[in-house]
């Protein structure tokens, strides 16, 4: 493995143990979209948001190098490491905690809020676990820190979900489902049932803020690895907006996920 591979992987790490997110940011943020909305701490039920959408703009600056490890040999990588340097990706997340845009953090609490009151309006009761809450460590085993990743979530995951009696988790993005769905389940045994938002909301009646068509964009776990492919076209025509399914990024085998190597 080449050093840069495992210094990213370290720097991981320590922010997991320093403030508890993969990303040195501060964990503050992760809880804001709850505010006023009066959800009850832990409970047998809890809405589990894992930090995803707040972490996801520096998350996304990744993904290029993420993909270039999952798809190609880490000795070819050598050359286009030095010609373009992962120097200054590392070093934002190696120095001072990050403090995000204000808008990517508006937006995210605006994503996550809009969520949690589709759950009520469907009738479902929820906790949330608020500061408490452990990141899932999907990144770690995305980008192959298997043993990290093993280790963090028995020591993180599972004991917070144990301390706080979970039975049950609603998880609102395809990361950290597919985590708790497609790989925990073969090291671990959860004690907890695991729910996506996406088949608690399915069949309510929401009124659209967009007029026109919309194009989809297939999310690559939720298409091919989680079977979500309907429920979100159907959440879409229970709203009445007609989507558009276009050859080039919608479908099963269009939708674009990150390789694991072996």
């Amino acid at each position: 493995m080449e050093s840069w591979v495992k210094s990213l992987i370290e720097i991981m790490r320590g922010s997991l143990n320093a403030n508890g997110l993969p990303i040195p940011m501060d964990k503050a943020y992760c809880s804001e979209w709850a505010k006023d909305l009066n959800i009850p701490r832990g409970g047998s039920t809890i809405i589990y948001t894992s930090c995803l959408y707040q972490m996801a703009p520096m998350i996304n600056e990744l993904v290029p190098w993420i993909e270039k490890v999952r798809g190609s040999s880490l000795s070819t990588l050598a050359s286009a490491v030095s010609r373009v340097g992962l120097g200054g990706v590392l070093s934002k997340f190696a120095g001072l905690v990050i403090k995000p845009d204000k808008s990517d953090i508006d937006r995210a609490n605006g994503i996550v809020r809009n969520i949690a009151k589709a759950l009520m309006k469907a009738g479902i009761n929820f906790g949330f676990l608020y500061e408490d809450e452990p990141y899932s460590g999907a990144l770690l085993h995305e980008i192959g820190a298997e043993d990290a990743f093993l280790e963090y979530f028995e020591n993180t995951v599972l004991k917070t979900f144990r301390k706080y009696g979970i039975k049950r988790v609603i998880t609102i993005d395809p990361h950290t489902h597919n985590v708790l769905v497609n790989v925990a389940p073969n090291y671990f045994k959860l004690d907890f049932e695991v729910v996506s938002y996406l088949d608690l909301i399915k069949n309510i009646k929401v009124r659209p803020r967009i007029s026109g068509d919309v194009v989809i964009h297939d999310s690559c776990l939720y298409a091919r690895y989680l079977n979500k492919y309907d429920v979100y076209r159907s959440i879409l025509d229970n709203a009445g907006i007609k989507h558009v399914e276009s050859p080039m990024i919608t479908g099963r085998e269009a939708s674009t996920c990150l390789r694991r190597t072996t």
